[in-house]
């Protein structure tokens, strides 16, 4: 699993990497925005792709559940004459925005934004002191929450699971025992409060609190379970022929979506064990190969594309299965509703 995309990075001058595309090339070229087409971008951003789907014709929808995203795309609105409209609204819900006809295109760049980590109020960074947030909607549970509040069991699961970090039961019971006398408020006490636990070896490529801070915030994002409910609402909205693009940075992320695939562009299913096979239709069909990842060349250019991995279908006429989280095997962490204030 990759570190947060952009953490760390820098410019040679010294200061931080400007949000780059990933596979742009390689997305437009799957999702083929010809004028006249509607194309839901999910993950707004910075306009990066939808810059370039409106630049080739398409007409684009919007959406990103970071406010400031919103506003900092009205001139991109303004400049296009009424081609682009931008939403606030978490991609999960994305089916809600969706013209009657449906969509030809959904293009999903999952993952934070580097803009959302270069800036210290925000919390995503361990190397920028701010308030310990991560909430990309900028409401809700906070990842301070979630330090002082959830149970230490709880903290191993989502730092073990979500960073895949090894030290999960000694970070998780020195933060229980710390927070008895002091809660944790900024990023940096989280971070002093991991470094005293596992201290940074001369051989160590990653930061410690990397993969914490990592864990940290896809929980308060529910990252899985957004991007989980983005391809099932993409499976609802899209036409006949239309195409969904899903752009991933880590392997929990390609893990679901390689699974949505699988599971949608197949036509069987049913126990091996059993003689009864049920047939079903496939809902998408693959478009061009099963994973594209970014050369060589563009991993030089902009080190965010180093983990990046592109998947894409084209939806068929079948009829929309629904939503069944259970093909991708989540695991149970704890329930966000119970660590607020």
């Amino acid at each position: 699993m990759s570190a947060n995309p952009g953490e760390g990075q820098t410019e040679p001058e010294g200061g931080p990497v400007r949000h780059i595309p990933v596979l742009l090339h390689q997305v437009v070229e799957a999702i083929q925005p010809l004028p006249g087409k509607v194309i839901l971008d999910g993950t707004f951003g910075a306009g990066g792709y939808s810059s370039a789907l409106l630049a080739a014709g398409a007409d684009v929808i919007g959406l990103d559940r970071d406010p400031s995203a919103i506003a900092n795309g009205q001139a991109l609105v303004a400049a296009h004459a009424g081609r682009l409209s931008l939403i606030h609204s978490q991609f999960s819900q994305l089916a809600d925005h969706a013209p009657e006809g449906g969509l030809d295109g959904v293009v999903l760049d999952i993952g934070v934004s580097s803009m959302q980590i270069d800036e210290a109020e925000r919390g995503f960074s361990f190397q920028r002191n701010g308030p310990l947030d991560m909430r990309m909607s900028s409401n809700g549970v906070s990842a301070a929450d979630v330090v002082n509040r959830a149970k230490v069991g709880d903290l191993i699961r989502i730092f073990g699971f979500l960073g895949e970090e090894k030290h999960s039961g000694r970070i998780a019971r020195a933060i229980e025992k710390r927070r008895v006398t002091e809660p944790f408020r900024t990023t940096r006490d989280l971070v002093n409060l991991i470094e005293s636990v596992n201290p940074r070896k001369a051989k160590d490529k990653l930061h410690p609190s990397t993969r914490v801070f990592q864990a940290l915030r896809i929980f308060v994002n529910d990252e899985l379970g957004e991007l989980a409910q983005a391809l099932f609402a993409a499976e609802q909205a899209l036409k006949p022929g239309g195409r969904l693009v899903v752009v991933t940075f880590h392997s929990l992320e390609d893990r679901i979506v390689k699974q949505f695939f699988a599971d949608r562009s197949s036509k069987t299913s049913g126990s091996r064990h059993l003689p009864m096979v049920a047939v079903k239709e496939a809902i998408f069909d693959p478009l061009g190969k099963a994973m594209v990842a970014a050369s060589e060349e563009e991993a030089e250019i902009n080190p965010r594309a180093r983990s990046a991995k592109l998947r894409a279908g084209i939806r068929t006429e079948a009829k929309s299965r629904g939503s069944d989280m259970s093909i991708f095997d989540l695991p149970s962490l704890a329930s966000l509703s119970t660590l607020g204030v």
